[in-house]
């Protein structure tokens, strides 16, 4: 197993729907605890200005000087990302990348990341773009020092919008039924929750912004926590495996999606049941 397969120990990225900004000010005072205790550079990248941003974390042991080194960066939204505007995914990819190896040669263990995004992805445009990069960052994050907990506002964004990011994260306290997310040793992807009549649409184009890619002709999804699949979940995994001349491979501790793969004659589908 290379070490590109690898997870790494800290890897978390997390998403938070909420409609009180007490939820807010507590996730970020939880984080910026947790990274400085653990030795990163935390940055909190959020709407509002750096003295209210101060005022949340005025408990945490230690703050003040954490900032004074540059363990702590309050970063106005702004800063962080375009804006406003439709964010480039490799783009975004590429300056936490940078970021994280600018923290790294700091001195810093990695680099944590709080983001309210929520003005980040109000339109439709916005949030496919923030969706792909979101995919990317996952993967990125999985095998490097890097954690992220994204924010959005229920009271600006309606639960489709919010749904539409919050199944592309491993942890979310959002009401999702199936969650899409980068997958460890050979699996390109691993899925959980359920796939069904209500949310294959849904799952077709968080498939379609992931994108993922096979490797050796195999696209290898981690169902290990995937408690339901339909017939529709394994067509679009059809479809998506056709478009890159591949075979889907799901692999599953049922035996079900099997019956069904053959049932339908999906060539372009095999499952491997473990357990």
């Amino acid at each position: 197993m290379s070490s590109a397969s690898v997870s790494h120990p800290g890897y978390t990225h997390g998403c938070l729907a909420y409609d009180d900004p007490a939820a807010l000010r507590t996730l970020a005072v939880e984080q910026v605890s947790a990274g400085l205790a653990a030795g990163e550079q935390v940055w909190v990248v959020c709407p509002q200005d750096r003295e209210t941003v101060t005022g949340w974390l005025a408990s945490v042991p230690g703050v003040d000087a954490a900032r004074r080194r540059d363990a702590l960066r309050l970063v106005p939204v702004g800063e962080a990302y375009r804006h406003d505007e439709v964010v480039d995914p490799e783009r975004q990819v590429r300056a936490y990348v940078r970021a994280t190896t600018e923290a790294l040669t700091a001195g810093h263990s990695g680099l944590r990341v709080v983001a309210e995004a929520t003005g980040l992805v109000r339109t439709t445009a916005q949030r496919d773009a923030f969706a792909r990069y979101e995919h990317r960052i996952d993967h990125w994050m999985r095998h490097r020092p890097m954690s992220a907990v994204c924010a959005y506002d229920r009271r600006r964004l309606d639960h489709a919008a919010i749904a539409e990011l919050a199944c592309l994260h491993p942890e979310t306290n959002a009401d999702v039924l199936f969650r899409l997310h980068a997958g460890g040793g050979d699996a390109v992807v691993a899925l959980a929750g359920e796939l069904d009549s209500t949310n294959h649409r849904d799952f077709a184009a968080a498939l379609e912004r992931a994108d993922p890619r096979p490797v050796a002709g195999r696209l290898v999804f981690d169902a290990t926590e995937l408690r339901f699949v339909d017939h529709r979940g394994l067509l679009h995994l059809r479809d998506h495996a056709r478009r890159h001349g591949a075979v889907a491979v799901l692999r599953t501790p049922s035996r079900s999606p099997a019956r069904l793969v053959d049932l339908l004659g999906l060539a372009e589908v095999r499952v491997e049941v473990v357990r």
